[in-house]
C-alpha cells in the first residue's frame, strides 16, 4: 500500500475537481487509522460555511472517483465535513487565512514552565508561529514543538 502522506496527496489530487464543481475549496484531507479502522477524512469549506447538502454531494461523487481510481488497498471508511469552528491549522494556507485570529496551541514540552498557549496569530514562516497574548510580548514557537494550533473558540 502507498504511505500515507502519499494516499493523502493522491486523495487531494482527486477531490480537487469536484470541490471546484460543487463550490466549494479543500481545507484538509487526512488519511489516519483509529483503532482497527482506517478513515479518510476529507474537509471542506466556503464562505458562509458548508452545509449538510455540500458535504453529501461531495462524498457521493468523492466516492465514486476514489472507487474508480482504485486508491486505497485496504477497507476505509469516507468522512466529508466541515471542519469545524476549532479547526486545526496544519498547512501555511490555513495560517495565512488565519492571521489576526486568536489561536490557541499545545506544545510537546513545556516553555517557561508551560505547555499551551494562547493569542493572536501574528506571523509564521515554514519554521515558526508567533502569537501575541493580550497585554504581552509576542511569543515565536518552533512549528515542530508544535502538537496541535488551532483556532480559539470562545462559547
Amino acid at each position: 500500500m502507498a504511505g500515507k502522506k502519499d494516499v493523502e496527496t493522491k486523495a487531494e489530487q482527486l477531490l480537487q475537481p469536484i470541490t471546484d464543481a460543487q463550490g466549494v475549496r479543500i481545507y484538509d484531507v487526512e488519511y489516519v487509522k483509529e483503532g482497527s479502522d482506517w478513515y479518510l477524512r476529507a474537509y471542506i469549506d466556503k464562505d458562509g460555511g458548508v452545509t449538510i447538502e455540500d458535504c453529501e454531494a461531495v462524498s457521493r461523487a468523492y466516492s465514486e472517483k476514489l472507487d474508480e481510481a482504485d486508491l486505497i488497498a485496504d477497507a476505509y471508511i469516507l468522512e466529508v465535513s466541515s471542519p469545524g469552528l476549532g479547526r486545526q491549522l496544519k498547512k501555511d494556507r490555513h495560517f495565512e487565512n488565519s492571521i489576526g485570529e486568536e489561536v490557541e496551541l499545545k506544545l510537546f514540552e513545556a516553555v517557561d514552565g508551560e505547555k499551551e498557549y494562547t493569542g493572536i496569530l501574528k506571523a509564521f514562516d515554514k519554521d515558526t508561529v508567533t502569537i501575541e497574548a493580550e497585554g504581552k510580548e509576542p511569543q515565536t514557537f518552533e512549528r515542530s514543538k508544535l502538537a496541535v494550533i488551532r483556532l480559539k473558540v470562545d462559547f
